[in-house]
Formats: structure tokens, C-alpha cells, sequence
């Protein structure tokens, strides 16, 4: 290649980088919106805001927080991946319409691998809740319980396909049971019907059973994962429990809309990153019993692939699937 070709590509490259800088560094030009697809008050929601209060001090701009609930999630999502990849739209979300829903639904409007990851805020390990009343203390006297009166237990979840369900399904298949699902549009509202007694299980996020738990207004059986969780040190994993093979953790990402120009995703995504470094913010974050995590694009990318293919395999060997 001679040396004017060479210039003359080089400056075609040039060009072409142009836009997407001049994007970049012209964000944020309006209001953003924080799209999360499910309700006000969970912890979706609420960690969306404790990220955008700072955001939002950082871009100069108010962060407005629009909750589009419903199907698993889908509706929301559909929402984002429709939305101008200029920046001003983002989607911060629990694993569902990411890693799950790709696998789980018949046919979807919007294409999960086409969002743009940003940035995984928080992990958190899922657990074992039961109602205050119900007569079981263990794993073991959980098993022996639902044995003892089969689909008679009902354990509610966040909806057909979330976390919580695909967890149930594990879970039976494990022990050989058989449980009464009652889905519902967020944990929040499981968690009502719980102390209203009308929910027995709820294989949540330790976030969610955190002030309940405190309170003394449920009981954590079991932390569904590989080691016990800060908030309940007393609390023991599933392996503790005899069934190592039931681990189950939760996660909150932000993602942009499809086709977004990697500039401008790496440029919120560094904001993202710098924001969720903040000791306060940390502090607030591990305060709901999630744990900060953060994270590259490209390492989020790869994170949400591999949860995708995890969960699929739960999805089609329990053939579980949602019109």
C-alpha cells in the first residue's frame, strides 16, 4: 500500500469517528430517562435512583425515572430498544429482558442482544423466604413441609420466566416436589401478599427480604449461593443446607438502546463507573444488601452472555415457556 492510499484511508477513518465524537461529547443535550421495567419501590427502582442522583448532578441535567411495567419485563424493554440511541434513554434492569426473556418468551418485539450493555450495577445472592407462620425453620423442614401437602404450597414470583420462578423450578426439580405458582408484577407486591399471608415461598433477592427479615416479619431459610451474605452472617448457603447445587444470584444492569456508537457508550458508561465509585454511593447501594459491582462494556457484555446461556438451559430443561 502506498503512502497516499494509506493517508487517504486514514482519513476516511477520521471522518467517519467525527459524528460519533461530536455525539459523545455533546451528550447530554436534554433531560435523560432511566427506563426500568418494573415497579416503583423495588429495588430496580431503587437503585436506578440512588445512580441517577448523582448522575444527574455530573451531566447537568434532571434524570427523569419512567417505570413501564408488565411482561416479565417486556414491556419496558420494548420501550428502550425503540428509543434513539443518543444517550438520552437508558435501561437499567434485573437480569430478565437481558439474559432471560430471549429464551423464555415464544416471540418478542425487541431483540435482547441488540442492546448496547453498559455497566452491571449491583450483584446481589437470591434466598430462601417464607412467611413468618409457616411451620418449617431449615431447608430440610422446608422439603419435608411441601412433601407433606403437595400443590398446597404456593410461592409467588415477579412473573412467569423472572429469577424467582426459574429458581422454584430448580428447586423442585431437586427435591421432587410440586408447588402452586402465583406470579406477580414485582417483588414488592410478593412480599405483601406475604405478610398478608397469603404467599408461602419466595425464592427473593436478599435486598428485598432485608427489612422484613430485620423486622421479624419473615424468615430467610437459606442464602443461594456459594457463601453466606453480609446482611445475614447468620444465615446459611444452600451447600450448608445440603443442596449445593441450588445457587441462584440476582443482578441490575445499565444498557443503551441498539446501535448506540461505542464513543458515546463508552463515555456513559465511564460516567457510570465514576459515579458508582463514589463511597456514598457504594455505601447506599450495599445499604439495599446489593453488592456494587460496575465493570467495562466489553466485560458486561460477556457477563450478560454467559447469564443468558445459564438461564436458557434451566428455561428448556424444565420446558418452560411463555406465550
Amino acid at each position: 500500500m502506498n503512502r497516499r492510499i494509506a493517508l487517504g484511508l486514514l482519513a476516511s477513518l477520521a471522518l467517519i469517528a467525527q459524528p460519533e465524537l461530536a455525539a459523545a461529547q455533546a451528550f447530554p443535550g436534554k433531560p435523560v430517562k432511566f427506563i426500568v421495567p418494573f415497579p416503583a419501590g423495588g429495588i430496580n427502582d431503587i437503585l436506578a435512583r440512588i445512580v441517577a442522583d448523582k448522575l444527574q448532578a455530573k451531566w447537568g441535567q434532571p434524570i427523569i425515572i419512567e417505570q413501564k411495567t408488565g411482561a416479565g419485563g417486556n414491556i419496558g424493554a420494548d420501550l428502550a430498544a425503540q428509543a434513539e440511541p443518543d444517550g438520552h434513554t437508558i435501561f437499567v434492569t434485573a437480569p430478565g429482558p437481558l439474559a432471560i426473556n430471549g429464551s423464555l418468551y415464544k416471540k418478542l418485539t425487541y431483540k435482547p442482544e441488540d442492546f448496547v450493555p453498559l455497566t452491571v450495577i449491583g450483584g446481589v445472592p437470591n434466598v430462601a423466604i417464607v412467611k413468618k407462620e409457616l411451620p418449617v425453620n431449615s431447608l430440610k423442614e422446608l422439603v419435608a413441609h411441601i412433601r407433606a401437602n403437595p400443590g398446597k404450597v404456593i410461592y409467588g414470583s415477579q412473573g412467569n420466566g423472572a429469577t424467582p420462578h426459574l429458581t422454584a423450578n430448580m428447586f423442585m426439580n431437586m427435591t421432587g416436589t410440586d408447588m402452586v405458582h402465583v406470579p406477580y408484577r414485582g417483588e414488592v407486591f410478593v412480599l405483601q401478599d406475604m405478610l398478608g399471608g397469603r404467599v408461602d415461598l419466595f425464592f427473593g433477592n436478599v435486598s428485598a427480604a432485608l427489612p422484613q427479615w430485620r423486622d421479624g416479619k419473615v424468615k430467610v431459610l437459606a442464602v443461594l449461593d456459594k457463601t453466606r451474605a453480609a446482611q445475614m452472617p447468620d444465615v446459611p448457603t444452600t451447600a450448608e443446607a445440603g443442596m449445593p447445587d441450588l445457587v441462584s444470584t440476582g443482578w441490575f444492569a445499565a444498557a443503551a438502546p441498539p446501535k448506540m456508537a461505542p464513543a458515546l457508550r463508552d463515555r456513559i458508561a465511564a460516567d457510570f463507573i465514576e459515579v458508582m465509585k463514589m463511597p456514598d454511593v457504594q455505601q447506599k447501594i450495599r445499604n439495599t444488601g446489593v453488592e456494587p459491582v460496575g465493570g467495562s462494556p466489553a466485560e458486561t457484555a460477556a457477563f450478560i452472555k454467559a447469564e443468558a446461556q445459564r438461564w436458557g438451559e434451566v428455561i428448556r430443561k424444565n420446558n418452560i415457556v411463555v406465550d
